[in-house]
């Protein structure tokens, strides 16, 4: 398939694949966490309202926590699909 292929293309070519695969296990894996978390919190709540406030507290706490990590992943994936350091290293 890329036996003419230039080495740029396919840099590029990974550099997507790889883009791709890394923003959806970046996304998915911080949502998976955040709805066991929500879900945690309200079986806590249903158990002992009084501790409701508490749990909502730690609750927005951890999540802003895990939402950074989803902001982390798209941070890196647009260096890498916008000023891909692989070009300037394979190819000064």
């Amino acid at each position: 398939m890329f036996q003419n292929a230039s080495p740029e293309l396919i840099i590029t070519v990974v550099t997507i694949i790889t883009s791709i695969l890394g923003i959806v296990l970046g996304t998915a894996v911080p949502a998976l966490a955040e709805g066991k978390a929500v879900q945690k919190a309200l079986e806590g709540m249903a158990r002992q309202p009084d501790a409701a406030s508490d749990l909502r507290t730690t609750l927005l706490i951890s999540m802003a926590l895990l939402e950074s990590t989803a902001i982390y992943v798209l941070l890196v994936i647009l260096i890498i699909i916008f000023a891909n350091p692989l070009n300037d290293f394979f190819f000064v």
